[in-house]
């Protein structure tokens, strides 16, 4: 797994967005990137080079559910590893995530040991 791929983490709360930072510092990946809202990831992702999105789901103007239709529907985006990070565990939402073709899905609170679980499922198959 490449730890100086360019890593973009998406999050409307900006302690949340620190917390995934010291997170991701701590597996040693340092090219982190961070947007507030997903039509700034959006952007981001479309200006740059991102080996992985991290993005929550609850934020506004664009949810990250929304975020994830746009980047799959993204020809150059498409194939991008993207985990959603949610408080909330509700089936429906799981349901909506895979559909929409979510790589891989965090409850929170998690670690920094959940979150190298799941960027390593995700990368083996990038």
């Amino acid at each position: 797994m490449d730890k100086n791929m360019n890593v973009l983490i998406v999050d409307d709360y900006r302690t949340m967005l620190r917390i995934i930072r010291n997170l991701l510092k701590q597996l040693d990946f340092n090219n982190v990137d961070e947007a507030t809202d997903g039509q700034e990831a959006l952007a981001k992702l479309r200006a740059g080079n991102f080996g992985l999105v991290i993005s929550d789901w609850n934020m506004a103007p664009m949810t990250g559910l929304d975020l994830l239709k746009e980047v799959r529907a993204d020809a150059r985006l498409k194939n991008l590893p993207f985990i959603m990070i949610t408080a909330e565990s509700k089936t429906e939402n799981v349901v909506a995530a895979k559909q929409a073709g979510v790589s891989n899905y965090i409850v929170k609170p998690f670690n920094a040991e959940t979150l190298k679980e799941k960027i390593e499922k995700v990368m083996v198959h990038a």
